[in-house]
């Protein structure tokens, strides 16, 4: 195998020493910047108060030292200069349009999706180990054991750095649990503050990648036993899919559809099928053992049918429930799944060197991806965005019903472009799409294990005694989009009486589900709301019993309340046990 690893690497002491100084400078200044950022999401300042611009930094801090870390000791210093400059404008710019496109409310990380992150490291990723083999090589593609070899260093080395910093961390955890034990807490108290976390993990990350940089025997033989153990695994996993795809005739691909996650299941068999492929071909220089190059054969004819069933899948589900995010994202999973499917079916069939024709498909589907993130995560084909306008076409156009259409969806999950077309259908043309807007818009929390929007439930209470009758305007509190759970819900049985538990002389209205009371009253108006409730006094207290055979009454409280500058406090008994006559 050619060895492009010592290439990258220093030979000359000072150029060791000024990589040095540069990584651990770098991580240094990354931690600090983390932190501000942090203080400033804490504190509520600047740059917190504008949210594009904390996304915007927040990546451009966390993702673009690692272009310093990966290229500093390989790149020339004005290929690395150019390439962190694009990196820091493709993460600033994501952040930026992740925050503004998302949920309106959230504040600092929260305004950014995982999805996002996972995007920008991919992109920064790729980007990289395509950059720096041309620079290497000194050309616009470079030969393709030059993207191996610097691809997998890289790998291996974040592996290893990610290792190294946590233990780091669990040595200064437990030189602070030593310290506890003879009273001193100094160390606990600096490893638990963020001044101190943000900058030493940033460090000893920096300073990780330097010691693996300068260790390429370490690299290169952690290198080679993993992908030595993991290329064995892809004859397993051939027969795997072979004997999987054999099954299909005789199961018909209905129980495959049952599952509803049939789409991803495929996308993750192709993902280890490509991978396992990769380890047994590496860089086309070694050879390989004879079953590993049938394996590696089969394995690309496998990716075709595999990504079709993946493929046809996904457009049944498209064409039942319309796009969602998810659905958007899959698509753009096959599409990737079915560029390399071509590419290595092509090499497997191909005349000459064995699945030669890989390196080709890898070099290009790298671009690929590339503008796949960049067009899912931008307008371009923001999944939100088209998701939405997918969804509130097929209402329009009578494929969804307006009460089985998914107003949640739009409140919760579509992000500003769902929040714009809940907007425009408050003012529907039809009364019933504006009216279950407007519902949603006034939800405060998505409700879950529940129908997107449950029809009006009559409440199921009985008042007692039983010629009781509910007081005018109390059963119009009843929401028209009432929770599951709850006596008004209509979801419980409920006993209620009337009591007047104020003293004002009016009665109000006391229900139980069984254990507490809950207490609804007449406020100006004439309008009703909840008050309170009362918890029973002793567990096994039956308060429907109590309520039904009526033995509730008013009565002074034994012990009035305390009046403090801050408000009364409430005297609390301690629970007692019920009376046997009283236990269920």
């Amino acid at each position: 195998m050619t060895d492009f690893l010592s290439e990258a690497e220093p030979a000359d002491p000072r150029a060791v020493r000024r990589a040095t100084i540069v990584r651990l400078a770098t991580g240094l200044a990354q931690g600090l910047l983390l932190y501000g950022l942090y203080r400033a999401d804490r504190s509520h300042a600047w740059p917190a108060t504008q949210r594009e611009v904390y996304g915007a930094l927040l990546l451009i801090f966390l993702f673009t030292p690692f272009v310093v870390q990966a290229g500093v000791s390989a790149l020339r210093w004005r290929t690395l200069a150019a390439w962190k400059a694009v990196a820091a404008l493709v993460a600033g710019g994501l952040g930026a349009y992740g925050v503004w496109s998302g949920d309106p409310a959230a504040r600092g990380v929260d305004a950014l999706g995982p999805q996002t992150f996972f995007a920008v490291a991919a992109l920064i990723f790729i980007g990289h180990h395509l950059v720096q083999p041309a620079d290497i090589e000194r050309r616009r593609i470079a030969a393709y054991p030059t993207y191996f070899d610097v691809t997998w260093k890289h790998g291996v080395q974040g592996a290893l750095s990610v290792g190294f910093t946590g233990a780091f961390w669990l040595l200064l955890f437990l030189a602070a649990a030593l310290f506890k034990l003879i009273g001193v807490e100094a160390i606990d108290k600096l490893i638990k503050h963020e001044a101190f976390a943000f900058p030493a993990t940033a460090v000893m990350f920096a300073a990780a990648v330097q010691l693996t940089d300068v260790r390429a025997n370490l690299v290169r033989g952690v290198r080679t036993v993993a992908l030595t153990l993991l290329s064995w695994l892809l004859p397993l996993m051939t027969l795997i899919a072979a004997a999987f795809l054999a099954t299909l005739p005789f199961t018909g691909l209905e129980p495959l559809w049952r599952t509803k996650s049939a789409t991803a299941i495929l996308l993750v068999a192709d993902a280890f099928l490509i991978l396992l492929t990769n380890a047994a071909y590496q860089d086309g220089t070694e050879r390989a053992a004879v079953v590993l190059k049938w394996a590696a054969r089969l394995a690309g004819l496998l990716l075709v049918p595999i990504t079709g069933l993946a493929a046809y899948g996904l457009s049944l589900r498209i064409g039942q429930y319309g796009l969602s995010p998810d659905r958007i994202i899959a698509a753009a999973c096959v599409l990737v799944a079915a560029g390399y499917a071509l590419g290595y079916a092509v090499a497997a069939v191909r005349p000459g060197a064995w699945m030669r024709t890989l390196e080709a498909t890898n070099i290009a589907m790298a671009f690929g991806v590339i503008v796949v993130l960049l067009a899912l995560f931008t307008p371009l084909a923001d999944p939100r965005r088209l998701s939405v306008s997918d969804q509130v076409a097929r209402l329009h156009a009578g494929k969804a019903s307006p009460a089985a259409f998914d107003y949640q969806f739009l409140r919760f999950d579509a992000g500003r472009a769902g929040r714009d077309a809940l907007e425009r259908l408050r003012a529907d043309p039809s009364a019933e799409i504006a009216k279950r807007a407007k519902a949603a818009e006034a939800q405060t929390e998505r409700l879950y294990n529940a129908e997107p929007n449950p029809p009006p439930r009559p409440p199921r209470i009985a008042f007692h005694p039983a010629d009781a009758r509910p007081p005018e305007g109390f059963l119009s509190i009843i929401p028209e989009e009432p929770r599951f759970g709850g006596c008004l819900s209509g979801a419980l049985d409920c006993d209620a009486q009337l009591l007047d538990v104020t003293g004002d002389g009016q009665p109000e209205v006391l229900v139980s589900p069984g254990w507490p009371i809950e207490v609804y009253g007449a406020v100006a108006g004439g309008a009703w709301r909840k008050l309170g409730s009362f918890q029973p006094p002793c567990s096994g207290f039956d308060s429907r019993a109590a309520i039904r055979e009526g033995r509730l009454g008013a009565a002074t409280p034994a012990v009035r309340d305390l009046i403090s500058p801050q408000g009364a406090m409430r005297f609390e008994k301690e629970l007692e046990a019920c009376p046997r006559e009283n236990r269920k």
